[in-house]
């Protein structure tokens, strides 16, 4: 019960924490912000790859301009384009997202749900492994 209360009731102006407590969140939500930032960018430089703004959420929902070739490859296999895209990201790269058609996108559009959450150079080398494998999925699909 008393770790629900410093959740709801977080320290006020004055008392023995507070300083302490306002520095550990502004490092956080700092810290949010910055990952939120840089996946925005890092998606947003990747031909084929479109990212609006995180705001709000601990996860990115970028778009990809699938190539038909892909789209043909995942229908022969009876999948969702994306799925057959997150299911060989993850393949090749370890890298795991969630397909955006299980979150009821607009027909003929292709998504996916990554998160901002992993820390500094381990989200680099996620980025970087991603954009190797994109570019790679890219040229053997198009």
């Amino acid at each position: 019960m008393c770790a629900i209360d410093c959740v709801v009731k977080p320290p006020q102006p004055g008392e023995p924490s507070y300083e302490q407590w306002l520095k550990e969140k502004t490092a956080v939500l700092n810290s949010l912000k910055d990952r939120a930032k840089a996946v925005y960018e890092a998606y947003n430089s990747i031909d084929g790859i479109k990212c609006n703004p995180v705001q709000g959420a601990m996860y990115a929902f970028p778009r990809i301009e699938m190539p038909q070739k892909a789209i043909d490859k995942a229908k022969s296999f009876n999948l969702e384009a994306d799925f057959f895209y997150a299911m060989q990201l993850l393949e090749n790269s370890g890298i795991c997202v969630v397909p955006g058609s299980g979150f009821g996108q607009k027909p003929g559009t292709y998504h996916f749900r990554t998160t901002i959450l992993p820390q500094g150079n381990i989200l680099r080398d996620m980025l970087e492994r991603f954009n190797k494998f994109h570019n790679k999925f890219m040229k053997e699909y198009s």
